[in-house]
């Protein structure tokens, strides 16, 4: 089990996070862009090199944003039409999060079985999270996930 903490650069105008290990070394960034058409996050590993890719679909009537791990596409997440509260759906394949997405306290889940737990850590400068893998193999889906609905959260702030 691998324990991780993202934290986001509070005064980055394109979206930065840093993702540490229990060691606090540096073990992946995000890199938003800025003023780009369509908004995308690049995950980049320890030696830059980008495992991860999120994109906001442009010119769609309700937002969604695609997510890429190693260049295979593995989660969509969409906003839902509805009048009063903000719904989102996640698709998946065999992936799914349990819990207060909204909140950032759940559980990622493939196949029934635990492989990441996400808490966000409080008073602290800028968005913080604890972000513990279950699975090695599925470290960078994980971040992916989680920086992700960080995005679908700031992107409903800013509306």
């Amino acid at each position: 089990m691998n324990q991780l903490y993202i934290k986001q650069k509070v005064f980055s105008l394109s979206g930065k996070f840093t993702v540490k290990d229990q060691q606090e070394n540096d073990a992946y960034y995000v890199e938003g862009s800025f003023m780009q058409v369509p908004k995308i996050f690049s995950i980049l590993d320890a030696a830059r090199n980008e495992v991860g890719l999120i994109t906001k679909k442009v010119f769609s009537f309700l937002p969604t944003f695609f997510v890429e791990v190693n260049g295979q596409e593995v989660l969509k997440i969409k906003k839902e039409f509805s009048f009063l509260k903000a719904r989102y759906s996640i698709d998946a394949a065999g992936i799914e999060v349990q819990g207060n997405w909204w909140d950032m306290d759940f559980q990622i889940v493939q196949h029934g079985e635990v492989i990441g737990q996400v808490s966000k850590e409080w008073f602290t400068w800028g968005d913080s999270y604890k972000v513990q893998v279950f699975q090695d193999e599925q470290e960078q889906v994980i971040i992916a996930i989680v920086i992700a609905i960080d995005c679908v959260k700031a992107d409903e702030a800013a509306d």
